[in-house]
Order: C-alpha cells, then structure tokens, then sequence
C-alpha cells in the first residue's frame, strides 16, 4: 500500500523531502502559490535523480508520483504525512499550520521543517488536534542527509512523537527525537557556534572563507563525519579519555570557548564573505556544486554506514 506525503511550500527543504519521498515510492502531493514552482519542483528533482538512483530507489519509485494541488485543502486529502515548509516567519507558520490542522484529519501528523522555532509556539492558533503539529526540522539535501530533528510541543503525546518517528524511518530518515524544546534544536545550535566563529576569523583577517572551510574539510570535519564532538574530544584524552582531556586542555581553551558573542553584519564583512565565496565557486552554477556536493555524500554515506552500524541501537532515539 503505498503512502502519500503532503508538502507545503516548495523551496530547497520542501523540494529536498519531495526527492526523498519520491526515491522512497511515496505518493507526493504538493502546494505552492507560486506559479513557477512545479517547473522549479521537477527541475530540481531531475538533478537529485542520479544521486537516489545510485543510493538505491525503493520498488515503484518514480517522479511521476509527484503532482501538485491548487489548495492546501486539495493537498492534505489521504495524506499520510504532512511536511510544512514555508519561510522562516512565526506568524506565517502559525497561519499556515493553523489551517492544516483545521483541514487535515486529527491523526495526520503535520511536521514542520523549521530551524528555530519551538513547537509549543507553532501549535498556538491549532485547535483542532495541535499536539500532533511537531518541529520535524531536516538537513539540506533532504533528500540524501538523514537527520530529522523531532521536538513535540507542550500539547504532543508520546504516542504522537512515536508515530512520527514510525514515519520518518519509512522515509529512511534517522530520526532524533529531542528531549526539550529549545530554539533551533540541537544540530543548528552546534551550526551556528562554528558559523559564529567563522565570521569572527574572516571579519578579524584572521582567515579567509577559503581558508576557513578548508580547516574543516581537511581537519575536524573528516573527524566529525565518524564520531561527532564528544568522542572525537574523548579520543583527544589518550587512554584516560574525556577526563584527561578536560583536565589538561579546558582551562587552556576556556577564554576562546567563551569571549566571543556574533560580530556585526556590517556591508564589509558581507562583501568579504560574498567575494569569498564567489573566489571558491570559481563560476560555477549552483546546479553544478549541488551536484558534486551530492557524488560526494552518497560516498560518505556509506562509508558512515561501515563504519557506525551502532546507530541502529541507539535505544531508538536515532
């Protein structure tokens, strides 16, 4: 029986779980009021295919189980899932997911792709069934990254939770589901720390946006890929671990962990982040980085999976 995801909004993250749905064999039923978004929508799907063809496509998969509505009423008929998308704006989300619930049935969880806001202030102005509109925020490109943050909100029931995450790994997701509601949730807080810093170094002259990305690429990155933060620190401590290394290396590192707060956005740093990034694309079309980006990931990918099969039992919670 096959299933039917519902997106709402068809920029970069809801394109990226159409891909993903598509290559899952779902059904895909999509609405954005912009006119040229279908065009854009199976544009963008055409340049994900290849990369989901050589993970591997589930039986039936196919683009053409893509089709868009003209409503958000005509788009969550028989939905299985609904994945909202709109822009970053609190009020339009409350607007829209509002809507979704009045409009969908009352079991249909309604996941929101947000990166900041908490779910307990998305569920705000839903009266019908609010505990089941949850954050279930993903990680560009969708489609082939399978983290999804899931956070309830003050009116979810673990039961609610649960069938989400059901959900999510039908669509070969790694599901996190997270303990609290905190803005922007676990994996952009970290983003957003070293995004932080990279500002620092190019506004200071410390480092340019090519120097700084190539810090990460050859250094911590290739380390973050296999163990994440704590255990690559826990490593850094020899044979006594983490002790060893907090003991030996924090109050060293306690004045550059804790000085700095984001720099100002002023038209210079922009420049020099803008020029910096024009340097590293070296004319290239965003069409044709996302494509490389992607060849590399479906390597990693299963390198990821060689070499940490463990994530399956994690107690369920990834």
């Amino acid at each position: 029986m096959s299933r039917q995801l519902s997106v709402i909004g068809t920029g970069v993250i809801g394109n990226g779980w159409i891909a993903r749905a598509l290559a899952r064999g779902w059904d895909v039923v999509a609405f954005d009021p912009a006119p040229e978004a279908p065009a854009r929508t199976r544009a963008f799907v055409d340049n994900a295919w290849p990369s989901l063809e050589r993970l591997g496509l589930a039986e039936g998969a196919s683009p053409a189980r893509l089709t868009f509505v003209d409503s958000l009423e005509a788009a969550v008929a028989g939905a299985d899932l609904i994945q909202e998308n709109v822009p970053e704006r609190l009020a339009l989300k409350r607007e829209i997911l509002a809507a979704l619930d009045t409009a969908a049935e009352a079991e249909v969880i309604i996941g929101s792709s947000t990166s900041g806001f908490k779910p307990s202030d998305l569920q705000q102005d839903c009266a019908k069934a609010p505990g089941r509109v949850i954050v279930a925020h993903p990680f560009n490109p969708v489609y082939l990254l399978p983290l999804v943050e899931l956070v309830g909100g003050e009116a979810t029931a673990s039961e609610q939770t649960e069938r989400a995450r059901g959900l999510y790994q039908a669509l070969e997701m790694r599901p996190l589901v997270v303990r609290r509601e905190i803005e922007g949730h676990i994996a952009d807080r970290l983003m957003e720390a070293l995004w932080r810093e990279a500002l620092h170094l190019v506004n200071d002259g410390v480092a340019t946006t090519e120097e700084v990305d190539a810090a990460v690429v050859y250094g911590c990155g290739l380390r973050w890929s296999l163990m994440g933060t704590f255990l690559t620190f826990h490593l850094a401590g020899g044979d006594a671990g983490m002790r060893h290394m907090l003991e030996q290396f924090g109050p060293a590192l306690k004045l550059p962990w804790t000085k700095l707060e984001a720099p100002e956005l002023t038209e210079e740093l922009i420049d020099k982040v803008v020029e910096g990034c024009e340097y590293q694309a070296a004319g290239r079309p965003v069409s044709e980085l996302d494509r490389r980006r992607d060849d590399f990931l479906v390597e990693l990918l299963d390198l990821v999976q060689k070499y940490w099969p463990e994530a399956e039992g994690l107690e369920g919670r990834i």
